[in-house]
């Protein structure tokens, strides 16, 4: 026979106190703002990677393993990347700042 406790209404105020004390943003799946949650979480990952495709062309430039030719291209590569990144941001009306994840203990994704 199960006793009757409250543990599990103990456990229940306890999540609440934490997601009212979250920062975190939520996704809302409402049909009015799904384009735009979507949009937003795509654009965060394609930020990610431009962050990182970028830090590792700093790395390798910095090695000299790359031609002038070579820089030239990834560095006209990542402008239209950037020129993209806020043509899609204008079109979700994104700002830049919106374009991360809040990790919860962890911190911010960027």
């Amino acid at each position: 026979m199960i006793e009757d406790d409250d543990s599990g209404v103990k456990i229940a105020e306890q999540i609440i106190g934490f997601e009212e004390q979250s920062n975190v943003s939520r996704v809302n799946t409402n049909q009015e703002n799904a384009d735009q949650g979507l949009a937003k979480l795509v654009l965060t990952l394609v930020e990610l990677l431009r962050r990182v495709m970028e830090h590792e062309a700093l790395r390798r430039i910095d090695g000299g393993t790359l031609s002038e030719i070579e820089i030239e291209e990834m560095g006209e590569t990542f402008l239209k990347l950037d020129n993209k990144m806020i043509e899609m941001r204008e079109i979700f009306g994104l700002k830049e700042e919106d374009l991360n994840l809040d990790l919860g203990p962890l911190g911010n994704l960027m």
